[in-house]
């Protein structure tokens, strides 16, 4: 099945499922399993592997959390040497 095929499957599915989007196409599933599984907590070395990504560096673009100073390395060290640990 190439790319068009795809699309062509994914807008008939849509279609009989009553979605109505101006721009259906299969990206946007990957899109929604890369940050699903992101904001559920899986790994980013998981996730790059499941997505096929080469680079983690890609996989990094889907993560929404990115720009969270909580995730910082900073901000964990601290915490970290914080809890006396």
């Amino acid at each position: 099945m190439d790319q068009h095929a795809a699309t062509r499957r994914l807008k008939h599915l849509a279609n009989t499922a009553g979605i109505r989007m101006p721009r259906m196409h299969p990206q946007m599933l990957r899109h929604t399993f890369v940050t699903t599984m992101l904001d559920a907590g899986v790994s980013l070395r998981d996730v790059q592997i499941a997505a096929r990504h080469a680079d983690p560096r890609t996989t990094m673009r889907y993560d929404r959390a990115r720009k969270n100073l909580d995730r910082h390395p900073n901000y964990i060290l601290a915490a970290y040497m914080a809890s006396g640990t």
